[in-house]
């Protein structure tokens, strides 16, 4: 078996958008062009090859023919308008393209036939389009991107004075709320999500949410009479609590249900008893805190259940790009991801509010479909295959290829325990490992730090592994899928979620003694950034170290990043205004012990990452280069916190081969 290098991942075929019609399933497939530094995308439609038998019996025979309905590479979802047709966003017309590239702000819909036939344009929203619901053949609603600056003149046609207005404001932003800018799209203060009704017969937008709020849609009745939707004032300083609206598509009123302020809304869905609402209040367990079950009927919120389990995929991987149905309402029951430990599967709430097991993998499902809760599709993770679709548990596809021939190094459980808490933790072993010799080792530390690490694909400890690395890795408290009481570390980043760290290390080196003690190194991203460079101040057992998108700071982060305002106060149980708030986010910040390090550092951060912005790399690689330190700072221009996973093409290549190189230079 051949080795798996850094850029494999260029040749990787990542699934999302996973839809069922008619028994017709429909996604979305992206690929990597790394010459042109892109991605491309296009819809497939998967169908299963039967057999019929002399005896007129036919079966599935678990294989699928895979056709490709678009060609032009920039489709990234899509609806179905009826049980043969979809509708999808494109900039496929040149003129579009130059349009877009000019700046001005459109989305152009074409239509498209499953059975076949070409694409034809079916109408042009003058915003960029964020969400778009089907109601009937003349009406969609829509969730749009409204500029309080230009969106009404664009609107209105008045393109070439957007434009003069545009030039006129190029050299300056004016900012009069928080956030002021947002992960990878730097300064926001102008821009609110409206909701819009469009009428295709007449071309007509009729706006239903105002100037004031930012609203998106939870979901469309059955009946196609009404829509659910939330919203937040847009405040100086949002509530980060939404109200919850209701539509009605008969005569266009608005109805407002719950008032913006008691509730997190996470989603709501219509039954035909009432609206099943999922949502938190952020008391006990902060922003981070499980939703709980809500019935909202007769003007009244009822909570039915506190499951205390973490809903939607919390399972990290840098194989995915894309997204899809993580919950569905069905004939009044729910289906819905849930995270359990360290896997994602499927679960239903039933008409009596009772959860039960769908769909259970080892791995990840990602997303999800059913037309009639008997037979459910899904595009998942399973062991340590890349991604690929299957029907009810049995692979109907054969997508990713590129790794039949190579080697992928298979989990192996370690089991430890801390306190009162029985953890779990994998190690990924060398090609051709043989435990009479001595190897290197990377202690790999997710981010989040609710989210956590499974037995799925992993690619970078997959190329560390194949280069001669044992690769450690672990979900130490704060980690999801155990329940709100794991996850909370508030107030206590780097004490017991360190400790976790420490005596899984020790638990490692224990159960593979081949591990050279003298040559180890830790990395990670976001949270595991955090961690990396908690680590390096506390400890020197670590000879190398890889810190990425990090939090070096709590106190200048509070200020900088898009979400510091809430997020560090939130988790650290601290905040700038008394001396003790500062003191107790000092106290978690590892740049007050930087003068402890000795590990050589390489520091990993990008210049559009504002959700931990390039502000903490500075402060920490300033003070390392200050010490003395041996240490490297790479930054990424025009990236963002998603660069691992989502982030331009060549830098991603970049970012992996620094992180390896790094390793060899400190390590073999």
């Amino acid at each position: 078996m051949n080795k798996i290098e850094g850029n494999d991942f260029l040749n990787f075929r990542y699934l999302s958008q996973l839809k069922v019609k008619n028994k017709n399933a429909l996604y979305v497939e992206t690929t990597m062009n790394a010459e042109d530094n892109k991605y491309e995308s296009d819809i497939y439609q998967i169908s299963e090859i039967t057999i019929q038998t002399e005896d007129n019996r036919t079966y599935h025979t678990g294989d699928s023919k895979r056709k490709r309905l678009t060609s032009s590479k920039d489709v990234r979802n899509f609806i179905y308008t009826d049980k043969s047709n979809i509708l999808f966003a494109s900039m496929r017309d040149p003129k579009d393209q130059a349009r877009a590239k000019a700046g001005e702000a459109f989305t152009s819909f074409y239509e498209l036939s499953t059975q076949g036939g070409e694409a034809t344009k079916a109408f042009e929203i003058p915003f960029a389009v964020q969400d778009i619901h089907y109601i009937d053949q003349n009406t969609f609603v829509l969730t749009v991107d409204y500029d309080l600056r230009y969106s009404q003149m664009s609107e209105q046609g008045e393109i070439e004075q957007v434009n003069k207005e545009k030039e006129a404001n190029k050299n300056w932003e004016e900012l009069t709320k928080i956030p002021f800018v947002s992960n990878g799209a730097s300064y926001i203060g102008y821009s609110v999500n409206r909701i819009y009704i469009y009428k295709r017969d007449t071309n007509k937008l009729t706006p239903i949410t105002n100037i004031y709020e930012s609203a998106h849609i939870l979901h469309v009745s059955p009946t196609k009479e009404k829509v659910l939707f939330a919203t937040n004032k847009d405040l100086a300083k949002p509530t980060l609590k939404e109200g919850l609206n209701q539509l009605n598509l008969k005569d266009n009123s608005v109805e407002v249900l719950i008032e913006e302020g008691a509730y997190s809304i996470a989603a709501g869905y219509y039954r035909s008893h009432d609206i099943l609402v999922l949502a938190n209040q952020k008391t006990t367990y902060g922003i981070n805190e499980n939703v709980k079950f809500f019935s909202y009927t007769n003007n009244t919120m009822k909570q039915i259940m506190d499951p205390d389990r973490a809903f939607g995929n919390s399972v990290g991987s840098d194989v995915r790009y894309g997204g899809g149905y993580s919950s569905k309402m069905l004939n009044d029951t729910l289906y819905i991801l849930s995270t359990d430990t360290a896997a994602c599967n499927l679960y239903k709430l039933t008409t009596d509010n009772q959860f039960e097991n769908v769909m259970n993998v080892d791995g990840s499902i990602d997303c999800f479909d059913t037309e009639d809760g008997k037979d459910v599709y899904a595009i998942a993770l399973i062991e340590q295959n890349l991604q690929e679709i299957y029907k009810n548990k049995q692979a109907i596809t054969h997508i990713n290829t590129s790794l039949d021939d190579k080697y992928v190094a298979k989990p192996q459980v370690v089991n430890y325990k801390n306190e009162e808490y029985e953890m779990q933790g994998y190690v990924l072993l060398p090609k051709d490992y043989d435990s009479s010799k001595q190897y290197p080792a990377i202690l790999n530390i997710h981010g989040g730090p609710k989210t956590v690490y499974g037995s799925v694909y992993y690619h970078e400890m997959q190329v560390w592994a194949n280069a001669g690395y044992i690769v450690f890795f672990t979900n130490p408290r704060g980690s999801d899928g155990r329940g709100n009481e794991f996850m909370d570390i508030f107030g206590k980043y780097g004490t017991i979620d360190y400790d976790d760290l420490m005596h899984f290390t020790d638990a490692v080196i224990e159960a593979y003694p081949a591990i050279d003690t003298n040559r180890m190194g830790v990395t990670g991203g976001s949270y595991g950034g955090f961690m990396t460079n908690w680590i390096i101040t506390h400890t020197d057992r670590f000879k190398a170290a890889a810190t990425q998108r990090c939090i070096s700071n709590w106190v200048s982060f509070y200020g900088t990043s898009d979400i510091g305002f809430y997020f560090a106060p939130d988790q650290n149980k601290g905040d700038i205004f008394t001396d003790e708030g500062v003191a107790k986010l000092w106290e978690h910040s590892p740049l007050k012990y930087v003068s402890n390090v000795k590990t050589p550092t390489l520091i990993i951060h990008s210049d559009m990452d504002y959700r931990c912005p390039l502000e903490q790399a500075e402060q920490l690689f300033t003070a390392l280069k200050v010490l003395g330190v041996e240490s490297k700072m790479v930054v990424f221009h025009g990236d963002n916190h998603d660069l691992s996973r989502s982030g331009k093409i060549q830098s991603r290549c970049k970012r992996l081969s620094e992180i390896t190189n790094w390793m060899h230079t400190h390590l073999q």
